[in-house]
């Protein structure tokens, strides 16, 4: 077995059944298998144990019957002992990727994988060309901000309308560690029919995060006692699933280099603090299209 751009290359048969691509797929298309996920056989997979002849070959047979939509991927290791761990590791990937089996649980289903969501190394730094174009947008942002006490990035102002991920109520993460502000924003959310979700430190970020359905818009406080805003704001940007979640900075200064840096790394609006109710409620409805 040979090492192909950092993953380990697959014979072509009997895996090119499952992948499509020769067995190896990039960063893009490899789906991530941990020890504790529960997957199921989907109907693809359910088709193909029902044949009298398959391509698949004898492993993946054999998953696909352990397989109850109830066991682990880690628990399955250890009762069965046809297929070793990496065996079953290796192979549920290629049937995921196949679409022979599925999640078992929505969390799954969206792979919401935090492993390295507060990882040692930095968060990665934005492009030259977008940093150049936050450089340029700072300058009319501070001064709207410091006028009206918001703003928002005409370049991230959503033109539609964002339908919440709930179905019913749009919900809004606060991530804010002083207490008292963050009972006013819960109580003010509230009564503005939005479902506040509230979190003031790492792991109550992640926690917040992990829940579902994901939060419709963020507001992300700068400065958090083990934590770094703009980090987060980093981290979330570059999520597949937390990417697109609009996210306002709240800041207690109205400086350029704030301003800046918060645009490029892809934050959707500011709002001063102390903040009047209405700027807090008109930066959430633009970025939500809500006019």
């Amino acid at each position: 077995m040979v090492q192909y751009d950092g993953f380990a290359e697959l014979p072509q048969t009997p895996f090119e059944a499952l992948s499509g691509k020769g067995g190896h797929m990039n960063m893009e298309q490899r789906i991530q298998i941990r020890d504790l996920d529960v997957y199921a056989v989907a109907d693809k997979g359910d088709e193909e144990l029902k044949r009298g002849s398959t391509g698949l070959p004898h492993t993946a047979l054999e998953l696909l019957v352990l397989l109850d939509g109830k066991t682990s991927i880690a628990e399955i290791a250890k009762r069965t002992k046809v297929l070793s761990a990496e065996e079953i590791r290796q192979t549920a990937q290629m049937l995921a990727q196949g679409g022979y089996i599925k999640p078992a649980t929505p969390e799954q289903e969206l792979n919401l994988d935090f492993s390295y969501f507060f990882a040692d190394q930095p968060a990665a730094e934005p492009s030259a060309q977008v940093a150049e174009q936050a450089r340029g947008e700072a300058e009319s942002g501070t001064a709207a901000l410091k006028l009206n006490g918001y703003y928002v990035s005409i370049a991230r102002k959503s033109a539609r309308k964002i339908q919440p991920a709930s179905g019913l109520s749009y919900s809004v993460l606060v991530v804010e560690d002083d207490p008292e502000l963050q009972r006013a924003l819960k109580f003010l959310l509230t009564m503005e029919q939005f479902v506040p979700r509230l979190a003031s430190n790492r792991d109550e970020i992640l926690e917040a995060l992990r829940t579902l359905p994901l939060p419709d818009v963020a507001l992300l406080d700068v400065e958090l006692p083990d934590a770094n805003g703009f980090d987060v704001l980093a981290r979330m940007r570059q999520h597949p699933q937390l990417k697109s979640i609009p996210v306002i900075m709240l800041t207690g200064q109205a400086r350029r280099e704030d301003v800046m840096r918060g645009l490029a790394g892809g934050a959707d609006g500011y709002i001063t603090k102390p903040f009047d109710r209405d700027v807090l409620l008109t930066g959430i409805r633009a970025v939500l299209g809500l006019g």
